[in-house]
């Protein structure tokens, strides 16, 4: 099992002031944390001079090498050669030959572990419905082009926004892992209850 140290693990959100993107040190924590930290912060594409913007409702943790719903579980390939580098970067990945799904590198380098960003309430300029992860980034305008962006310096970024308080965080098994075993039972799936833009809120194995 890969050995890594808990970076920062003092440091008490927020990270910025609203308004103002996330530093590098935000993203340089399991991505546990990361998924459930990311709830309520904006997500935003310049998408070629046009601002579009959703504030994150919906996330899921991917944890490790060792979690078999994670890329990272197939080993180091070229798709996955992002996860393995430094945090704050995008993977975004093609499924099914039709849907992108923006992910956040997260952790330390070596360590491949991300967070799925799975629906935004939409804020500015959304070319559609965000409440699914291959919807957002069409509604972002967000594609391949943007894997391996630096969120810290570049045209994709997260913005600081207002704290979720923590009794509004749902949690639950992933969606569409069924074949990763026991690590398909794993409440790594986060969610703002009662918003109407999360992809699948009702769960029968969540809290």
């Amino acid at each position: 099992m890969t050995t890594r140290p808990r970076l920062h693990a003092t440091v008490v959100p927020p990270f910025a002031a609203p308004g103002v993107r996330l530093p590098r040190a935000f993203y340089e924590r399991p991505a546990v944390e990361v998924a459930r930290a990311l709830l309520g912060q904006t997500l935003v594409h310049d998408d070629g001079g046009v601002r579009r913007a959703g504030r994150i409702v919906e996330t899921e943790a991917y944890v490790s090498a060792e979690d078999r719903a994670c890329h990272a579980s197939k080993g180091r390939t070229a798709r996955t050669e992002v996860m393995f580098g430094d945090a704050g970067h995008a993977y975004v990945y093609l499924i099914y030959g039709i849907h992108e799904c923006f992910n956040v590198v997260t952790d330390v380098a070596g360590h491949p572990s991300a967070v799925l960003v799975r629906a935004l309430e939409p804020i500015d300029g959304c070319l559609g419905r965000t409440d699914g992860p291959g919807k957002l980034t069409r509604a972002l305008g967000v594609t391949r082009a943007r894997n391996g962006a630096d969120l810290v310096a570049g045209p994709l970024w997260i913005e600081q926004a207002s704290a979720v308080d923590p009794r509004q965080i749902a949690e639950g098994p992933r969606i569409g892992v069924d074949y990763a075993g026991a690590w398909a039972r794993r409440l790594l799936r986060f969610w703002l209850r009662g918003n109407p833009w999360v992809s699948a809120p009702a769960t029968t194995r969540g809290r």
